[in-house]
């Protein structure tokens, strides 16, 4: 259907868009084909490199590495959210000698590579050792985004419903902890998920240090003369990461609708309750 600001293309066109695509695919085509090509006379696809990973002992190899892993990104994350809803609530405060330094530490993190954050810390704590120096460069980072994330939900949230609480006599501390930050985290759900995702794929970042984790296992296997297979490999945790972050995204995206229903029983409730 012809609109305003668009016209259905004509037969010509439509013929012209045909042959773009076909030109399009067939030079897809030619590039996957000398890929695949440059990978199979280099040994790299052939059926024996893919054989390490049908051998059991490879298989629990790269499971231990997954759980060492979601291990570690599990207590960074859990240290992250801590993190930065200490350092969100702390920029909110109304009193500067908090909510300065509490900008700078988020402001100095959040500019910090998180690479150079890293190896500071295994460098400089070297008693830590890599795991703890990874966990902490993870939570220093991402808590600092974190608590942005937090901040800019809880300034979201309309002054009405702060303005209400306050005039029923609740404390600063009693909206922001029952009122704001419950609407906060929902609003903000996605990107706290996102955020949390993002530092999952960081800890691959522990490869550089020597810490244990799907990584580290992978670097055994392709360097390995039994096998030298860094294409195969490669695909293979690239796989086990795409696997786990997705199932990650449809958690977050359970988790929105399941919130997003509380929220609208709690509505329905307070209606019904009021006779609204």
């Amino acid at each position: 259907m012809s609109t305003v600001l668009f016209d259905n293309p004509g037969p010509v066109t439509r013929a012209r868009h045909r042959v773009y695509t076909g030109v399009a695919l067939l030079a897809f085509g030619v590039l996957l084909g000398f890929a695949l090509w440059q990978l199979w006379s280099t040994e790299q696809i052939t059926p024996d490199k893919w054989e390490a990973f049908t051998e059991p002992h490879i298989i629990q190899a790269l499971f231990e590495g997954l759980l060492d892993t979601l291990s570690a990104a599990a207590l960074a994350i859990t240290l992250a959210v801590t993190f930065g809803a200490v350092f969100a609530t702390g920029r909110l405060s109304d009193r500067a000698w908090v909510r300065w330094p509490s900008w700078l530490v988020v402001e100095f993190f959040r500019a910090v590579p998180l690479l150079l954050l890293i190896l500071v810390i295994f460098l400089g704590f070297s008693s830590l050792g890599p795991y703890w120096s990874l966990v902490l460069g993870l939570m220093l980072y991402n808590g600092s985004v974190l608590a942005e994330i937090f901040r800019a939900g809880v300034q979201a949230v309309p002054k009405g419903q702060s303005e209400a609480a306050y005039a029923i006599g609740m404390t600063k501390s009693q909206v922001l902890a029952q009122i704001l930050a419950p609407q906060a985290v929902r609003s903000m759900l996605p990107a706290i998920i996102s955020q949390c995702i993002v530092a999952l794929k960081d800890t691959a970042l522990g490869y550089v240090i020597g810490a244990s984790g799907i990584l580290k296992v992978g670097k055994q296997i392709y360097i390995s003369p039994l096998y030298n297979n860094p294409f195969a490999t490669a695909v293979v945790l690239a796989v086990v990461f795409i696997i786990v972050n997705y199932s990650l995204s449809r958690l977050a995206v359970y988790a929105e609708h399941k919130m997003s229903q509380r929220g609208a029983t709690t509505v329905e409730n307070v209606e019904s309750t009021t006779g609204a």
